[in-house]
């Protein structure tokens, strides 16, 4: 038994790789930021040399994932080897939550894990946008500013009522040092809302949306040149002595994408119902 032992050992060193199969997973079903070039040339340059026909014993799998964590789009890498021989390389790419410009015109992307990636010449990304981002070398407070773009982000893509209606987030700093706030554009409507940091999203939303909904969808859309929502319990409109835009285009306006929010808040809830129904 040792003998046979020693002898498996020995033709599993002396195995070479047969082949390999590479699988991207991501949010997108294609179009992926990496593609198996990308990939297969990372591996080669941990191997320095050939995947195919090279000895098995000179594949040190953990160093490989090391190599393909450290590219700027890969979230997660796995290898093995199954027992043909064959090498399975599974990469998870990084899904981008908002696009960023700098005060200088620069741009990148920041994912779910606050990760700050480039752009990419083969993909782009339809997601909430930010502007006025300081540029410079990134500190401790400008990560909690990236934390909150990222939640932030994340809260207007999904719902389909701000994602319509959100244009852009400007950043402004104009509260104090080290202090930021977002100002953002509307679609719909010839206002700014002061939206303050990214803390308590849910609830300033909230306020704002029911400020659309009670106030807005009724009287005169050029009534407001602010809508100031950054204190808790309170919607502070600001009003507007320059109208520009047809009071009555953007009131309509409003109450279609009112509608539409309530459209889909109603078959959300009789998806949940027919869920809870099917469990029981």
């Amino acid at each position: 038994m040792l003998v046979l032992f020693i002898a498996a050992i020995g033709k599993q060193k002396k195995d070479t790789c047969k082949d390999y199969k590479i699988e991207i997973k991501g949010v997108r079903s294609a179009n992926f930021f990496l593609d198996e070039a990308a990939i297969v040339k990372l591996l080669k340059g941990s191997l320095k040399g050939n995947i195919k026909g090279q000895q098995k014993s000179n594949f040190d799998l953990q160093e490989m994932e090391s190599v393909l964590h450290k590219n700027v789009w890969i979230k997660e890498a796995q290898l093995y080897f199954d027992n043909q021989a064959v090498l399975h390389v599974t990469v998870e790419e990084r899904e981008p939550v908002a696009r960023v410009f700098t005060t200088e015109g620069k741009s990148f992307y920041i994912d779910r894990e606050d990760k700050v990636m480039p752009l990419s010449d083969k993909v782009f990304v339809k997601v909430p946008v930010f502007t006025g981002f300081p540029d410079k070398k990134i500190t401790k407070a400008d990560s909690t500013l990236i934390h909150h773009i990222n939640q932030t982000a994340q809260y207007i893509s999904a719902n389909s009522f701000w994602s319509s209606q959100i244009a852009q987030a400007d950043i402004v700093g104009d509260c104090g040092a080290n202090c930021w706030e977002f100002e953002m554009v509307p679609v719909v409507g010839n206002h700014v809302i002061r939206f303050g940091n990214g803390e308590n999203i849910q609830d300033k939303f909230n306020r704002l949306f029911a400020f659309y909904q009670q106030v807005l969808s009724r009287s005169s859309m050029d009534k407001y040149k602010t809508i100031d929502v950054r204190y808790a319990g309170q919607v502070i409109g600001g009003k507007s002595n320059n109208p520009k835009v047809d009071s009555v285009l953007l009131r309509k306006n409003v109450e279609k994408l009112l509608q539409q929010a309530n459209e889909m808040v109603r078959m959300d809830t009789i998806q949940n119902n027919l869920k809870t129904t099917y469990h029981e």
